[in-house]
């Protein structure tokens, strides 16, 4: 029978785990692929390069979290602030008039700030969720 703190912590390590996914695989095209995505996007590559460097290892830190035996609340809500912060920089790129993306580009950012967003609110329901089995 599994322990109620494994059974609570179920839907926020899956978040956790697939937003590591995500995150890595996007650090990933973003750094590599910088280059090519600049013309695509109209998004200077040393921007997508920084955002993809930044990326893998948040991913990292995401996976190590989703993988612990306990996840701390503080550390969980850490990250969930940081996801609610990237998602609400990605629109607020876009509104500023700062860059000047193609529609590919905008649909790009809107794109991955909203699935960003979409990660932010699934972990932070996860962690209520825990929290309302009394093991968090």
């Amino acid at each position: 029978m599994m322990e109620a703190s494994t059974i609570s912590q179920t839907p926020l390590r899956r978040a956790l785990l697939v937003d590591a996914a995500a995150t890595a695989a996007m650090g990933q095209l973003l750094a590599a692929g910088a280059g090519v995505l600049e013309g695509l996007l109209g998004i200077p590559a040393g921007l997508l390069r920084w955002a993809g460097m930044v990326l893998v290892p948040f991913a990292a830190v995401l996976a190590y979290l989703g993988m612990r035996p306990r996840i701390s609340p503080r550390a969980a809500y850490a990250l969930i602030g940081c996801n609610v912060l990237w998602a609400a920089d990605s629109f607020l790129l876009l509104a500023s008039g700062w860059l000047e993306p193609t529609a590919l580009g905008i649909a790009f950012v809107a794109a991955q700030g909203a699935a960003v967003g979409l990660f932010a609110w699934l972990e932070y329901a996860g962690v209520r969720r825990a929290g309302s089995l009394g093991a968090a």
